[in-house]
């Protein structure tokens, strides 16, 4: 597909209101996106296990009108937010060409987060998801029905050009974005991995350790750019393309020892990526070099198959097969819990994408 197959050619405009309400989660990549192009194009394919209780619910109330300017108001939990509508603004104008009835309604934005909003857990993908999805079934009540498979390709098109790893959260149990060999996907959305899934990483699960919940030194939209340039890009976006493949034959094959080789090495090279820009930052606190050490310490004592990743930021994300789940709950409790902020951490598992409430 390309992208002007997302054109929205025709809609009954006589639709005076309406509402619709959708939930989409986050997603945590295994195979990390650093780096894009114009128009939220990835650098290099990347792999994402969809989440299931970190989640935004968005509902969106649109009415007709007669001016032709964006007019919208979002409220996040309740309260009016202004610092919310830039970032929409843009989104709105990204996707004008394809949602061409954006201009003829006022549209009443209420979020919600199923997690803090100061937990230091992206809300990007989640939410800009969320909206998509949304706008999405604005142009199923304005009369146009399209197939399951195109109403998620264009919303997870759509989601892109809010937020790049918005396009991940879509679908489940795990997602593809980004052109490769090894599978069928593409650059303008994410798609559900068409490989097989071993048993092993059924349910596989996710505790989000809260190291740090403040706001981020360095955006995420100023870290892909400082990949222009880099000494390492070309290198790094061929490691991707080839770690990808790795993981499709592990993901199929059920090798759990494997799996954390790729995992780990993947969030490593992403804050190696940051450490080695121009200019150059470093995201993670020295608790986040404390929990990796102790969890590379539990696991080698207990022949456990714990592992980390990590996103653009201080905080652990802790996974491992749900046969471990007790095992490593009392874990994070006895050891780790004390290198969280305030002891906070949000416990989460695959999940199967976004639902319509």
């Amino acid at each position: 597909m390309i992208d002007q197959d997302f054109i929205l050619k025709s809609y009954n405009s006589k639709v005076e209101s309406g509402s619709v309400k959708w939930s989409s989660p986050s997603n945590i990549a295994l195979v990390k996106y650093w780096g894009k192009r114009k128009n939220q194009i990835p650098e290099n394919p990347s792999i994402s296990f969809t989440l299931s209780n970190c989640k935004t619910i968005t509902e969106v109330t649109y009415t007709k009108k007669k001016s032709t300017e964006f007019s919208f108001e979002v409220f996040f939990e309740g309260e009016k937010n202004e610092a919310f509508k830039p970032k929409i603004q843009t989104f709105f104008e990204r996707i004008e060409s394809y949602v061409p009835f954006l201009r003829d309604y006022h549209f009443n934005i209420e979020t919600s987060n199923t997690f803090p909003h100061s937990s230091g857990i992206a809300s990007s993908a989640s939410g800009m998801s969320a909206l998509a999805l949304c706008l999405m079934s604005i142009e199923e009540d304005l009369g146009v029905d399209y197939a399951d498979d195109y109403f998620n390709r264009k919303a997870s098109f759509l989601a892109r050009l809010g937020s790049g790893s918005a396009c991940r959260s879509i679908e489940g149990e795990l997602v593809v974005w980004g052109k490769n060999k090894s599978t069928e996907s593409s650059d303008l959305f994410g798609v559900r991995f068409d490989g097989d899934i071993h048993s092993n990483f059924k349910d596989y699960q996710d505790a989000i350790l809260l190291v740090d919940k403040g706001e981020k030194q360095v955006s995420s939209t100023l870290g892909h750019k400082l990949m222009y340039g880099h000494p390492f890009a070309k290198e790094r976006f061929l490691q991707a393309h080839d770690n990808l493949d790795k993981l499709k034959d592990i993901l199929s094959s059920g090798d759990l020892k494997e799996f954390i080789k790729i995992v780990e090495s993947e969030a490593l090279t992403l804050h190696a990526m940051m450490m080695t820009s121009m200019p150059y930052f470093i995201l993670m606190k020295p608790n986040t070099l404390e929990i990796i050490n102790r969890i590379w310490k539990f696991r080698e004592e207990n022949n456990s198959n714990i592992c980390f990743t990590l996103d653009a930021g201080a905080n652990v994300h802790v996974l491992f097969p749900k046969a471990e789940e007790s095992k490593v709950y009392d874990f994070i409790k006895s050891e780790l819990v004390a290198y969280c902020q305030n002891g906070h951490y949000i416990c989460d598992s695959v999940g199967n994408g976004a639902k319509r409430l």
